[in-house]
């Protein structure tokens, strides 16, 4: 057999329940839906690494934080591993990335490709996937008529912010009046000061210069855009069946992460432990190899990814992975790859945490700019939306948890022989004037601040030095 080839199509804040093949009540992932039907698709997948730079880490390495040694978005060093591009490399493919050059997540590649994939054009609309497909759809075509196998790994970044789909994906989800001046829902969200700069660079102000008002207008810029991302996606598969490919190709769809929109106070960002980041989509698709319209719900992680790829496409990397296959899932072999999970953040917070079938438990390891409580936890089956903390209350599962989880913790410090790496991102939080921990909240929160959109795309593009 020919050597699969492997597209990677990875959407930085796409949280799997805002999708419709995921029961989302809008539609707002038609050609993605139609993919997953020919394919399988894992319905409880997460990313337990947050958020961009540790969530890819874990994804391309096939290891954990404590094998990575990564957990901060302003990571600094080396990435431990070998990543799926290295890799690959090794067993003569070609490789391109598209949309992730200078961090080191991406480490590996052959090929680096960048696209306009942050602010709005002349219409004050961002066309980010049309600008990935002007980058990805040659180069396509290019590794098509190689004669050698290719990965190609595409970075799409329309469900993070800024939301702008263009038209008619704006209001594609909205009917009503988003500056109403009854509706206050927009006011916390401008009232954050370490956020509020960044998010009035770039919503739309009304045309006497009125702020937003309606917090529903902009989630439905969130599932516009990523609407507006599922119809150009279809460009890709379009192009992948009229090269030919679709048979020796294996095409992935996941997230590095997904997205708070209105939930936590952390509004519209993708911070926190909450599910809202933890759950992202895995889709697989190789006709003949994976099941069609298949749907798994035994849980997965990101180490488990490449050692997933690794059995389908026969390579013995020689090399050991924290992760497991997924494929025996599938198969029908084994219900679950994991029943419980160590979980991390270490963003604009810095928290660790452990999440079970019914409980998650999120510790503080120093205080946060949100104010919240140092311990925290939900019970998930009878609270799924984590709104209610019922750490007081539950004093017993609180220890037994947190005991579970330092064990975990010690057995990996063991098996790596390096401290949890969550102990040790001194100025994780890029400010170096204020030392290399928050002491209270409220420092915290006077000192963390995002003031514009090229703020944000230098920090999350670029692992800083």
């Amino acid at each position: 057999m020919s050597k699969p080839n492997l597209l990677l199509i990875g959407i930085d804040s796409l949280l799997s329940k805002h999708m419709s093949c995921y029961g989302y009540f809008r539609h707002t992932t038609p050609y993605m839906d139609k993919f997953a039907e020919g394919g399988t698709l894992f319905e409880n997948y997460f990313s337990p690494h947050i958020p961009t730079t540790p969530g890819y880490a874990s994804m391309l390495t096939g290891l954990d934080c404590f094998g990575d040694n990564t957990v901060a978005l302003r990571h600094q060093g080396p990435i431990n591993g070998k990543t799926l591009a290295e890799i690959l490399n090794d067993e003569g493919y070609n490789t391109t990335c598209i949309g992730f050059r200078g961090n080191a997540a991406a480490r590996g590649f052959q090929t680096y490709l960048d696209f306009a994939n942050w602010n709005a054009g002349e219409d004050g609309k961002a066309h980010k996937a049309e600008n990935l497909n002007n980058a990805c759809l040659p180069e396509l075509r290019r590794l098509a008529a190689e004669d050698k196998p290719w990965f190609l790994f595409v970075r799409h970044m329309d469900p993070h912010t800024p939301y702008l789909p263009p038209r008619p994906f704006d209001r594609l989800f909205y009917e009503g009046n988003e500056y109403d001046p009854n509706n206050h829902s927009m006011d916390p969200v401008f009232s954050f000061k370490p956020f509020c700069d960044y998010f009035m660079d770039w919503m739309p102000t009304g045309p006497n210069g009125e702020l937003l008002t309606d917090k529903d207008y902009v989630i439905a810029q969130y599932d516009g855009a990523v609407c507006y991302m599922d119809t150009c996606i279809k460009n890709i598969f379009t192009t992948l069946t009229t090269l030919g490919l679709d048979d020796n190709t294996i095409v992935v769809i996941t997230s590095d992460h997904g997205e708070t929109l209105y939930d936590h106070d952390c509004y519209f960002d993708h911070h926190s432990i909450n599910d809202n980041t933890l759950c992202v989509p895995l889709i697989i698709k190789w006709p003949g190899h994976v099941p069609a319209g298949k749907r798994i719900k035994g849980w997965g992680r990101h180490q488990d990814f490449v050692p997933t790829l690794m059995e389908l496409m026969q390579i013995d990397p020689k090399v050991k992975f924290d992760g497991e296959s997924l494929m025996p899932l599938v198969r029908g072999e084994k219900a679950s790859n994991v029943s419980e999970f160590y979980i991390t953040e270490c963003t604009w917070m810095r928290k660790h945490g452990w999440r079970t079938p019914q409980w998650k438990l999120i510790r503080a390891l120093e205080p946060d700019f949100h104010f919240k409580p140092e311990v925290e936890l939900f019970d998930l089956i009878n609270d799924p939306e984590e709104n209610i903390n019922v750490a007081e209350q539950n004093p017993d599962i609180v220890a037994t948890l947190t005991a579970r989880m330092n064990a975990f913790i010690a057995k990996r410090e063991k098996e790596t022989g390096a401290t949890n790496p969550m102990y040790r991102q001194e100025y994780w939080h890029g400010h170096t004037e204020v030392g290399p921990y928050f002491t209270s909240s409220q420092q915290a929160y006077d000192t963390m601040h995002i003031g514009s959109a090229r703020q944000a795309a230098k920090l999350q593009s670029k692992t800083e030095k």
